[in-house]
């Protein structure tokens, strides 16, 4: 692993445009449960019955419910080193943008600017019918919308069944395309569209992970957990 990661900071330091793609593995070290895992949200409730269109028109008590135990777990939850590394690694210049399937907001928290939430924002509450937005709060009392009246508060997040946001997938997608370097960082690479990044770009591909990447053949692969190899790559940088 140490070689690679020497490695991946030479190739770092002779580049001018470099994206990062993260997902839920970048927020477990947070003490965020990823997905898939033995661990993960969805091996523990079937997803098509809370987080999609059909629940929050069909089942919004089993929705609400869900997302706002989701928020409160949120309260405690702040970002760990590898979240600040990057930060500090758009601040120097190596990053030019940050593409993300998390819907924590703990890059923005933690310094990184140019950010694409690729699913949304959980801590964005809006109304599902006008889209007027609305506080933390007013979701988790229940409130209805104080501008059309309907009863369907909901965090800013993409469901299954929805589209990602199209103007923050085109401009990911347009940074990727141009990148000297995407380094993919704690997913699995399982979601559509959000998985064919890997093959967008026409420069070097590194993936970051605690397991293998399958059906993808990076330039450097480095199993390990990410706050850890991100403060070592920063240690080589700095």
């Amino acid at each position: 692993m140490k070689d690679n990661i020497k490695k991946l900071a030479h190739i770092i330091k002779n580049s001018n445009n470099m994206v990062v793609m993260t997902g839920a593995g970048m927020d477990t070290e947070s003490n965020i449960p990823d997905f898939r895992s033995k661990d993960g949200l969805w091996y523990k409730m079937d997803p098509a019955k809370v987080a999609t269109v059909e629940a929050l028109h069909q089942n919004y008590p089993l929705f609400h419910e869900f997302y706002s135990a989701r928020i409160k777990n949120m309260d405690n939850i702040t970002p760990h080193e590898g979240h600040y590394v990057l930060a500090e690694l758009e601040e120097k210049g190596y990053i030019k943008s940050l593409a993300t399937q998390n819907i924590s907001g703990l890059h923005a928290m933690a310094g990184s600017r140019n950010i694409y939430e690729l699913h949304g924002n959980i801590r964005e509450i809006r109304c599902n019918e006008c889209h007027t937005s609305h506080s933390i709060e007013e979701f988790l009392d229940k409130k209805n919308c104080n501008n059309c009246g309907k009863n369907a508060l909901r965090p800013g997040i993409v469901l299954f069944g929805e589209m990602l946001p199209t103007n923050t997938w085109q401009r990911a997608m347009r940074d990727v395309e141009n990148s000297e370097i995407l380094m993919v960082i704690g997913t699995s690479l399982q979601v559509y569209p959000v998985n064919q990044m890997p093959y967008m770009t026409r420069g070097k591909t590194v993936y970051i992970n605690m397991e293998q990447a399958r059906g993808y053949d990076f330039d450097i692969e480095i199993i390990g957990r990410a706050g850890e190899v991100l403060t070592e790559i920063k240690e080589m940088l700095l």
